[in-house]
């Protein structure tokens, strides 16, 4: 079961137990410097490792993001300290292969691979593999890759019955990853005022998008 959304957050699938309370925690100062929260997860990784996903609003997220990110929720946990132990803070981006988390991320992906898991039986499943055909206002439908036998090609998948939904790397998610994240930094630099490098679709700027951008720190 996942927390309830705090004041602000329109994710569909959220945190349980300590990431829950974690969350509350990053997310009004997310809000506050222009970013906004895609997943907690505190693991036992390295000792102990507390990750935090993030981007802007246009989806985009370098490490300069990450690293400003981590300047300003790094005092934050210090003064509620959700977690007992000494840990590793790592910010990063959500990556390629991302995890959709909000409505408009299963929009904004249709027509691309997903894994995606529920936490009640949904079509005698609860883990599905196909593409997002189409993003309702109340759930999700998925075009399975490869029906069994006896199963309809698709199947209609509430919002509020799916635990976790990934994209998967496919060579198309790879080239519309890099177009979108290419269009929203010149649409970003319009907004500053800065000038248009007349980067190449997918070159440079967009590149950055490939790797998950991260920080860490030892806390």
């Amino acid at each position: 079961m996942t927390a309830t959304a705090s004041e602000g957050d329109d994710r569909i699938i959220r945190e349980s137990g300590i990431d829950a309370r974690i969350a509350l925690i990053v997310q009004p100062v997310l809000r506050g410097i222009g970013f906004r929260l895609v997943r907690v997860h505190l693991s036992g990784q390295n000792g102990l490792t507390l990750q935090i996903m993030a981007e802007r609003e246009d989806g985009t997220m370098t490490v300069e993001d990450c690293e400003e990110v981590s300047r300003a929720v790094s005092p934050a946990l210090d003064v509620d300290d959700p977690i007992e132990k000494a840990y590793h803070l790592e910010v990063s981006s959500p990556g390629i292969d991302r995890p959709l988390v909000r409505k408009s991320d299963f929009e904004t992906w249709t027509g691309h691979l997903v894994k995606m898991e529920t936490s009640i039986i949904v079509a005698d499943r609860k883990r599905f593999k196909g593409k997002i055909a189409e993003a309702g206002e109340h759930d999700v439908l998925i075009e399975r890759e490869k029906a069994a036998y006896g199963e309809e090609p698709t199947v209609r998948v509430p919002y509020d019955a799916i635990s976790e939904t990934r994209l998967i790397l496919t060579d198309d998610l790879i080239r519309d990853a890099l177009s979108k994240d290419n269009r929203a930094r010149k649409e970003a630099k319009k907004r500053r005022g800065e000038p248009d490098d007349d980067a190449p679709e997918g070159a440079e700027e967009g590149a950055e998008a490939g790797a998950e951008n991260e920080t860490e720190q030892e806390l």
